[in-house]
C-alpha cells in the first residue's frame, strides 16, 4: 500500500457535480467554512454553469473550475490526476460513477460520494479495490445522510462499551425533511434493480477475504414495539447497516462477536403501517417502466425543498448498545439530514481526507474505518450532536 501526499497536484480537493442541488450546497458550505489554504475546484459539465456559481462564492476568484463529463473518461482521468481528493455528488452513481472511480483508484486519488446504491458500492470493491490499494487510493461511499450518522453513531457506541467482548446495537431513525429529485431517482432506479444488486452482492461475497476469530452481522430486524425507545421499530431496507457491517469487520475494537440492527422509529402505530404500505407500493411501481417514470417526473433532479423547509427539518438517531454488563444510550442527531447536513458530512469527510492525521487505510473503506475519531469531531465543531443519553 502506498499511501503518497500527492502535494505536487495542483488541487486538494475538487467537488464533481458541483451545481446540482446537493453539490451548490456543498460549494457554499466549503466556501463558508474551508481553511483559508485550501486549494480548491468545482467540476461539472457545464462550464457556464460552473462559473456563475463561482461569481457567487465568498472568495470565488481563489477557486478553479474543471470541466468534466461522465461520458468523456479522459476529462474524469485529467479530473483524478489534478486533485488529491475527488468528491462527487453525481448519481444515479450505478449509471455514472464507475468511469470516475476507476480513474481516482488508477491515479491514486482519494474519492469520495453520496451513493444509497448497495449494488454500486459492491460492484465498485470487485472492480476497483485492488488497484486502489496499490496505489494508495480511498474509495469511501455513502460519505452523507447514508450512511454517516449510522456509521459514525455505532462507532461512537461501541467506543463506550466494554473491549474483548460480544457486543450488540441496535440504531433507531427518526427524521422529519423533504427530498430531491436526485434522491428520488436514485431510490427508483435502486427499487427497480433488485436482481443486479443481489447479484453483485454474491460477486462480492466471493471476492472478499473471510474474517476469521471473530463475528460479525447486521440482520434485518422485525417490526416490534421498542421499549428502550417509545417507538414502533420497523426494519429500514437502507445501505446504512452494510456500511456498519463493513467498519465492523474492519475494526476489532466492535469485539469478537457484534451484531448490529436497524430501525425506523415511529411513534404511532397507524403512521408505521401507513409507511409499510407507502414503501411496499413505491417499490412496486418501480418495477413498471411507466409507473416509475411517472413517479420521476414528480420531482426532476435539481429540484430539492426550500431553505425554509431545510431550516425547519431535522434528524436524530438513537443508539442502543449492550455488551460486558453495560448498557448504553446514545444520539446523533442535528438539522436538515439530507441537504443541508449531507453537505456539511460530505465537505467535512473531503477537508479530513486532505488535512488530518489518519490511519494508514487504501482500498474501499467505510468512514468509521478511514476517519473515525476526527470526523467524529469534525462533525461536532460542525454542530452536529454526538452524545451519550445514558447508561446502565
Amino acid at each position: 500500500m502506498n499511501r503518497p501526499k500527492r502535494t505536487d497536484r495542483p488541487y486538494d480537493v475538487v467537488l464533481f457535480g458541483a451545481t446540482g442541488f446537493v453539490g451548490t450546497l456543498t460549494a457554499e458550505y466549503l466556501a463558508a467554512h474551508a481553511p483559508k489554504d485550501l486549494r480548491w475546484a468545482l467540476a461539472g459539465r457545464d462550464g457556464r454553469r460552473l462559473e456563475r456559481l463561482r461569481e457567487r462564492l465568498p472568495g470565488g476568484t481563489d477557486i478553479g473550475v474543471l470541466r468534466a463529463d461522465v461520458g468523456e473518461p479522459a476529462s474524469l482521468r485529467a479530473l483524478a490526476e489534478s486533485a488529491r481528493v475527488v468528491a462527487t455528488t453525481v448519481g444515479p452513481y450505478v449509471r455514472y460513477g464507475e468511469e470516475l472511480v476507476a480513474a481516482c483508484a488508477d491515479t491514486g486519488a482519494d474519492y469520495l460520494d453520496l451513493t444509497g446504491e448497495p449494488e454500486f458500492v459492491d460492484l465498485m470493491y470487485v472492480r476497483h479495490d485492488a488497484r486502489a490499494r496499490e496505489t494508495g487510493a480511498r474509495l469511501v461511499h455513502a460519505c452523507g445522510f447514508d450512511s454517516v450518522p449510522h456509521d459514525l453513531g455505532v462507532y461512537f457506541t461501541v467506543r463506550q462499551l466494554p473491549e474483548g467482548v460480544p457486543l450488540t446495537v441496535d440504531g433507531y431513525v427518526s427524521a422529519d425533511a423533504a427530498f430531491s429529485g436526485g434522491t428520488l431517482a436514485s431510490a427508483l432506479n435502486q427499487a427497480a434493480r433488485g436482481r443486479r444488486m443481489f447479484a453483485a452482492a454474491r460477486e462480492r461475497g466471493r471476492h472478499e477475504p473471510r474474517l476469521v476469530g471473530r463475528k460479525v452481522a447486521a440482520p434485518t430486524g422485525v417490526p416490534r414495539f421498542a421499549g428502550e425507545v417509545g417507538a414502533w421499530a420497523l426494519p429500514l431496507p437502507t445501505i446504512d447497516p452494510q456500511i456498519v457491517r463493513r467498519s465492523a469487520k474492519a475494526l476489532e475494537r466492535y469485539g469478537p462477536d457484534f451484531r448490529y440492527r436497524h430501525y425506523a422509529a415511529v411513534k404511532r402505530l397507524p403512521v408505521a403501517l401507513g409507511s409499510v404500505a407507502a414503501v411496499g407500493t413505491a417499490v412496486a411501481a418501480a418495477q413498471l417502466p411507466p409507473a416509475r417514470r411517472w413517479l420521476s417526473d414528480r420531482l426532476k433532479p435539481g429540484d430539492g425543498p426550500s431553505a425554509e423547509k431545510r431550516a425547519n427539518s431535522w434528524f436524530a438517531v438513537r443508539f442502543v448498545g449492550e455488551g460486558g454488563g453495560r448498557r448504553v444510550f446514545t444520539e446523533v442527531a442535528g438539522g436538515d439530514p439530507g441537504y443541508d447536513e449531507t453537505a456539511k458530512m460530505f465537505a467535512e469527510a473531503a477537508l479530513g481526507l486532505a488535512f488530518d492525521d489518519l490511519p494508514p487505510t487504501a482500498g474501499q473503506v467505510t468512514t468509521a474505518q478511514a476517519m473515525g475519531d476526527a470526523l467524529t469531531e469534525r462533525l461536532r465543531a460542525a454542530g452536529i450532536t454526538f452524545r451519550v443519553a445514558a447508561t446502565h
